[in-house]
Order: C-alpha cells, then structure tokens, then sequence
C-alpha cells in the first residue's frame, strides 16, 4: 500500500493520502471557478491538468457569511480561500476494487452556510464499511439561488441545484477510478441538503444519476414560488442600493454581496415581518429552490403525487426534538407563556384545541416545550410524511420513514434530539470535539444504531426496518438501537389532517 494512493479520472491525475486504512482525496474539483466569465453562470466544466494534482488537503469553500449569531457555537464554520471551490471530497476504501455502493452527501446550513470540508461530514467510517463517500460543495446564498425577472428564461436559476446536478454527473463519470459502481449511488442530505436531495428527485435533469435517496431534517415544504423567489430578489437589491438586475447584483463587490444576503437571513431567522417577508418568515429560508418551470418544473410534493419523481428508493427522517435547536439556542424558549403559545400555534394552523392535544400527550411539558413540538412537527415531521405518503399512493419506488430521539434534552443543555444533532452519529464522528456542545456525550450505540441504518440502506436497500404504507406506518425509531414501530406519531399526525 502506497503511501499516496493515485487515480486517474478524466481531468487528470488526483494523489490523495491513506488515512486510518481509508484513501482519502480531497478537494477535487468537479466545475471550473464560478469567478470572472463563470460568475452567477451555470457550472462549467473543468479544465483538464498536467501531471498530478494533489489531493492531500481540503479544498477551497464557496463563499459564504456566518451563522447567525446563536447559532456559531454550535455549528463550527470552515472557510478555506480559493477560487475551486466547486470540489469534491472522496473517502474510499480501496481505489482499486469495482462496484462499490457510494453516497454522495449534500450539506445542509440554510443554503447559506455550511461545506464539505465540515469534521463532522468525514467519510472515513462509511468507507470502512465498503462505501465510497463523496462530500459536495455548491454555490449558497445570492450565488447559488438569486431569482429575478429573467432566471428561468435567462437558465441561471438555482445555480445551486445545477452544482449539484453537475457533481451527480461527476460521480456517474469518475467514481469507478475510486472504486465505486455509478450504477449504486444513493444521494443523502440534511436540512438545506435535504431539501436540496428532494427536490433532485422532481428535475428531469438529475434523472439516472442515483437510485437511492435520503433525506434528514429537510423535505418538500419550503420550496419557493416564483413570486416569492422574486420578492427576496427585490430585497437584496434594496438592501445593495442597486437595480433588481443580475448584472447590478453581480457588479456587487462579493464580500459586500455576502454579508448583505447574510444579513437578510439574519432578519428572517431572528425577527422577520410578515408584511414584508410573506410566508418566508415561517419557513425561515429567503434563499432556496424555486419552482423556475424548467429545471424545477412543479413543486416536489405536486410532482410526488402526481408520480413524477424520479422513481428511487427513499429513506427520510427527522429529529424528535427539531426545533428546540431554534427555540433554545436563542434563549427563548423559558419566554413562551401560553398566550405566546397559543398564538403561535395559530399561526402554524392549529386552534387551542390542538394545543390541547399537544399538551395532554406530553404531561408536565411547559409552553415552550410544546411551541418546540409542535413547530417541530409543521416544520419537519409533517412534511417528510407527507412526502412518503405522495409516494407510496403513487407506487413511485419504496419509501422507509425514521425518527432519531437522541439524546434528551437535559444531556445537552436543553437541545436534547434537536436539529443537526444526528449528523456526527450518521458518520461517526461523533466523538469529535467540535460537535460535543450540541449533541452532549458521544454514545457508541447510537452511532451503531444511525450509522448502521444509513448504511444497510446505502449496501443492500434497506435501513433495518419494514418499509412505510399507509396501514402500519411503520417507523424506524432510532437511538441506542433502531427499531421500527408502527404510527408512533399518530395521535400529532392526524391533529395536521387537512392542515399543514
């Protein structure tokens, strides 16, 4: 065994590094410089190299702002300088074997922050389970989904997705140089990456490049419309100074570009204005996929009904706690009284007597621990139901559904199974010191439990457990051990009928 592992792929020759009995390649990129000529365009392909290119270290991220405030400690940024920054990175375990199953990971952060170069995102353990792990960066924020009058026509809408797309394609080109089959690709995200996953599902151009699925933290439901894609436009122009026009946005010096956006999103996660921000200030996401009419041509859950998704296999699932992530990292959740509660729950589409309901299934829980719950469920829970359910009335591919409950919330400072905290268990990087604040002590069971699931999934089709219909309703719950129990949401599950 070489000390630095190479492959040959279409651009040339990558030299990566052996990493606890794992090759890893780093910072490959899969498009040209989305700088210059390329700016706000769509992904252009790479220019081939001489000799061999190192692919020892993380490559360059996209740019990108912070989170906002309370959220930084609990999600470490990577910013790494450069101009390729539309890379990949390859976990392998072995560059010289065939037909390997491989998943391609999508990062989550708002569309707005996150990278592939994020410790917790390491691939190493699914490579020593015999899983070649691709790790992707796209472009985020204005870059990657700015809307205006002319996107659709112009074919510049969700620059983002198009990254995505062309890492796809990447994959289904090079894999086999890492040992991979492209004919095994299961594509997973979480939260934006999720969405992102979703949403790849309804573009006639992602189709054939996967044939598995995962989605964690993140469906159908926050989707833009055309209108609303353009209402964020005409706020970051206004918030620029400059004319609602790619060209003016683009002549934006991109530091400034970047911290205006950030600080749009900033508004919307902290204090957004109905009046203003229409129903983003719920979803809490004014940069996402819109529904361009071409690249995206209908909205996921429209197209999942109607079974014109792509017709993979599906694994989804979410936290049981999503939304403590929200209520307590901003210190709030101890202000929720229950007039705040209950006007909240108004606002989701919920009358008092659902609250009720939310309250007797949860003895002794305070009204902020039920704004928790049942935001987590209109945010979250209901919608991935809701996606399954589309499917499995359409017979489009099998779809498995899961809930992750650890850990509770007195382990990490209130947080307990919030969201993002499920991520470093999937990879097994949970022992990782920058992921201890937000999921509290690592626990070697559950990383068996989630880690394991992901992968059976990824291998052999299935996560451990029966798959979802709509009779038994079957769900992998998931903590120390994984375990499929029927409709454990029910009784909050039927209280959005006709709702969300």
């Amino acid at each position: 065994m070489t000390e630095h592992p190479r492959v040959t792929i279409r651009s040339g020759a990558v030299e990566g590094r052996w990493r606890d009995g794992v090759a890893a390649f780093l910072g490959i990129p899969y498009a040209a410089p989305p700088f210059g000529a390329n700016r706000m365009a769509p992904p252009r392909p790479v220019e081939a190299w001489d000799g061999t290119r190192d692919a020892g270290r993380m490559g360059p991220t996209v740019p990108k702002g912070d989170y906002p405030p309370q959220y930084q400690p609990l999600f470490p940024e990577v910013v790494v300088p450069g101009e390729d920054c539309l890379n990949v990175n390859v976990w392998t375990p072995d560059p010289g074997a065939a037909g390997l199953p491989v998943l391609v990971w999508i990062h989550g952060g708002s569309f707005m922050n996150g990278s592939n170069s994020v410790a917790e995102y390491d691939g190493t353990a699914f490579a020593r389970d015999g899983v070649v792990c691709v790790a992707v960066n796209y472009r985020l924020a204005a870059e990657g989904f700015l809307f205006l009058d002319d996107s659709a026509e112009a074919g510049v809408a969700n620059l983002g997705l198009q990254d995505q797309v062309a890492a796809l394609e990447w994959v289904r080109d090079n894999i086999s140089a890492f040992g991979g089959d492209p004919d095994r690709v299961t594509v997973a995200g979480e939260s934006a990456g999720a969405m992102s996953v979703t949403t790849l599902t309804a573009m006639p151009s992602a189709r054939g490049l996967f044939g598995r699925a995962i989605t964690q933290s993140g469906a159908w439901a926050h989707t833009l419309t055309p209108e609303l894609g353009r209402t964020v436009g005409r706020l970051l122009a206004e918030a620029l100074g400059v004319p609602a026009t790619r060209e003016a946005i683009a002549a934006v010096p991109l530091p400034r570009l970047v911290q205006v956006a950030s600080d749009l999103v900033v508004e919307v996660q902290t204090a957004p204005d109905p009046q203003k921000w229409g129903s983003i200030a719920m979803s809490l996401l004014p940069f996402a996929p819109v529904v361009d009419g071409t690249l995206l041509p209908e909205h996921p859950l429209e197209a999942a009904r109607a079974g014109r998704t792509a017709p993979v296999d599906l694994l989804t699932g979410w936290n049981r706690d999503e939304a403590r992530l929200f209520l307590v990292a901003a210190g709030t959740i101890d202000l929720v009284d229950e007039p705040t509660l209950l006007g909240g729950a108004a606002a989701y589409g919920l009358g008092p007597d659902g609250v009720a309901a939310y309250r007797e299934a949860r003895p002794g829980a305070s009204p902020g621990d039920l704004m928790a719950a049942l935001v987590t469920d209109w945010f979250f829970g209901v919608p991935a139901l809701r996606y399954a359910e589309a499917r499995v009335t359409a017979g489009t591919g099998t779809s498995w559904v899961y809930r992750f409950d650890h850990p509770e919330p007195g382990v990490n400072g209130g947080l307990g199974a919030c969201h993002g905290v499920e991520i470093p268990f999937v990879f097994g990087t949970a022992d990782h010191e920058s992921t201890r604040t937000r999921i509290g002590p690592p626990s070697a069971a559950v990383t068996e439990a989630a880690h394991g699931a992901w992968t059976a999934f990824v291998t052999r089709g299935n996560p451990g457990w029966d798959a979802y219909d709509l009779d038994r309703r079957i769900t992998g719950l998931i903590a120390e051990k994984a375990q499929g129990v029927p409709d454990p949401n029910r009784s909050d599950r039927l209280l959005w009928e006709g709702v969300r």
